[in-house]
């Protein structure tokens, strides 16, 4: 079977990885990281998602062999996604109409009045894996995300050595603070929204 990619951000998919429709169902062309519920999940030009792209090059370089650096793997996106679909179309056939649910979560974090946590003005959708970060409760190592699973998420700096994270899906907002690479993650958040 011939492998196919995001025609947004060049990944390559397979079927847990595909993106949805308004109605729900998969879309064949573009990944759950870029498509979701019908629409992008990133208003991103093309250099913007290069360089957003440009931050998971050490799992590119280790699935490839490349040694690559950040820069590097920029510029060798910024060649190759004007091939992909999203970038060839025109801006006004662009599906940019923001998720309901997106902007749902949004105006529900926003109403929380997180002390510190300025006003959120997007999320993106990242796997849980790349989020899913230990916390020290009573002695034990806990995780709270489920590593397979997709989050609307976005990081915000708190100071010069910590961020908000934030994460949301149909059942939870969950919301933590941490140092550089998730270094003393602590819970600032857990709300059950059922």
């Amino acid at each position: 079977m011939e492998q196919t990619f995001c025609q947004s951000c060049g990944m390559p998919l397979e079927e847990k990885l595909l993106g949805t429709n308004a109605d729900g169902s998969k879309n064949e062309e573009y990944c759950i990281y870029c498509y979701k519920d019908g629409a992008f999940t990133g208003d991103f030009t093309m250099e913007e998602m290069a360089d957003f792209c440009a931050q998971y090059v050490d799992e590119y370089n280790k699935s490839t062999g490349q040694n690559l650096s950040r820069e590097g793997y920029k510029q060798a996106l910024l060649q190759y996604f004007p091939n992909l679909k999203r970038w060839k179309l025109p801006a006004n056939q662009l599906p940019y109409a923001t998720s309901p649910l997106k902007q749902q979560y949004i105006d529900e974090i926003n109403a929380l009045h997180i002390e510190g946590l300025p006003q959120i003005e997007n999320l993106f959708v990242l796997q849980g894996s790349f989020i899913n970060m230990e916390y020290d409760i009573n002695g034990n190592k806990v995780k709270f995300l489920d590593d397979n699973s997709t989050y609307w998420c976005n990081q915000i700096q708190k100071s010069h050595d910590r961020c908000y994270g934030i994460a949301c899906n149909e059942q939870y907002i969950f919301i933590s603070e941490y140092g550089k690479d998730g270094t003393d993650a602590k819970i600032v958040l857990l709300k059950n929204r059922q």
